[in-house]
């Protein structure tokens, strides 16, 4: 069975991954010269499931609202004439509702635990060395009420078998020492032992790499010009690369293409409610080791991180949503560096900053979209938000089992994927 995967970022290398381990012929097509060039390239380096909960949540409107206008708001819409993005702000309301939350929630941390196991099996079996570390996430709040509000949303997590100490500032800095300095203008923390961190593009390099070695055609510098379908199913693929045009063909079609899947998919009648949420990042070269983080730290409030990866800090965070605009805004830059200066005034050299923008293929519910779609030949694994290296592995494990016919081991809203009857058998599931 041959296979072709558009995209090669992390969600289209895990997923070529997987598929050729089953024995499938797989080919990946990606405009950029390498895997991981996009979205996938400078992200947070946190493997978090303790960020499971969703932007979409009650006290959400009222930030927004709060927000609008303000540069370096941590979400912040930019309206536009966009039709797409005001249905997709209509559908963000409906699952502010608490119900939705909830659901949303459980999902994101049943696929974000399934994945992290998946990447440890990966990195046990593969050895890819990626700047990785094992010391948690912890989540730092400095206002009581943010504080104690993380505390009550922890609790969903813990009943469902998520560890999360609630923890007072003495015990956030005797774990994490690299907020010492912090200390005094901190309320508490939320510890989160299991999460991890790591280089996201250094790991999905290597695994093209091997994945490649493996017999994997990876076709970069082509660019994907449309879905061509007949008779209800994708008859092929028309690519375009500096040696011209050419259509692909295959028996299954798989489109990883982050935010602009949706238009990809648009052409053979597929919707897929995905919107460009851009996010930014800042790398430094660390000038004190002893002082930097030992794993990854989270300012929930500010929603930006902070991961020590090798010798070098990653700051992250906040989400524009502006279509598809790749310009730096300078005021959100520096908001990252700012705030990355308050914690840790002395751990940087702050003017070798280097800063970088991507699009995260966000849903309303913050739910990836995976599975197969109504053109039976065609699967999606897009829509990861804020959490696509948390999710990727998993996400793709679970995409080759459902091209393989086979029920994924995970229990998410899939797409069409087969689920297990009384008797052992498998019958379509449809989400």
């Amino acid at each position: 069975m041959r296979v072709l995967v558009l995209g090669a970022g992390i969600l289209g290398v895990h997923t070529a991954y997987f598929l050729r381990q089953r024995g499938y012929e797989v080919t990946v097509v990606d405009r950029q010269p390498g895997p991981a060039l996009e979205t996938s390239f400078a992200n947070g380096s946190q493997i978090s499931v303790s960020q499971s909960d969703p932007w979409a949540s009650p006290a959400a409107p009222l930030k927004v609202l709060k927000w609008l206008g303000k540069e370096d708001a941590p979400l912040l819409f930019r309206l536009k004439m966009d039709p797409n993005q005001w249905r997709w702000g209509l559908r963000f309301l409906y699952e502010c509702l608490p119900s939705r939350t909830e659901h949303n929630t459980l999902m994101a941390m049943r696929l974000s635990e399934y994945s992290r196991r998946t990447l440890q099996a990966l990195r046990r079996e593969t050895g890819i060395a990626y700047d990785h570390a094992e010391a948690g996430i912890m989540m730092i709040h400095s206002t009581q009420k943010s504080f104690e509000a993380a505390a009550e949303g922890a609790q969903l997590l813990i009943r469902n078998g998520e560890r999360r100490d609630v923890l007072s500032v003495a015990e956030a800095v005797k774990i994490e020492p690299a907020l010492a300095h912090t200390a005094p203008t901190l309320a508490g923390a939320i510890y989160a032992p299991h999460d991890e961190s790591g280089d996201a593009y250094k790991f999905t390099l290597a695994l093209a790499e091997r994945t490649a070695k493996m017999g994997v055609e990876f076709r970069y510098g082509t660019t994907v010009e449309r879905i061509e379908k007949s008779g209800g199913e994708v008859s092929g693929v028309v690519v375009k690369s500096d040696k011209g045009g050419v259509t692909l063909k295959a028996d299954a079609y798989v489109v990883a293409l982050g935010s602009y899947s949706p238009a990809m998919l648009s052409g053979v009648g597929v919707d897929a409610l995905v919107y460009p949420a851009k996010g930014y990042s800042a790398t430094l070269p660390i000038a004190k080791p002893k002082n930097a983080p030992k794993g990854s730290i989270t300012d929930d409030e500010m929603k930006v991180v902070f991961t020590t990866i090798g010798d070098r800090l990653r700051i992250a965070g906040t989400a524009e949503l502006n279509g598809f605009n790749l310009d730096l805004n300078t005021v959100r830059c520096e908001a990252l560096t700012k705030r990355a200066k308050h914690h840790f005034p002395d751990l940087c050299k702050w003017d070798e900053v280097q800063y970088w923008t991507g699009l995260r293929p966000a849903t309303p519910s913050n739910l990836p979209i995976i599975g197969q779609t109504k053109v039976k030949n065609l699967y999606i694994n897009t829509g990861h938000g804020t959490l696509g290296w948390t999710e990727g592995p998993g996400s793709a494990k679970a995409l080759a089992d459902i091209i393989a016919g086979e029920v994924p081991e995970v229990d998410y809203a899939f797409l069409n994927a087969p689920v297990r009857t009384i008797g052992g058998s498998t019958t379509p599931k449809t989400a």
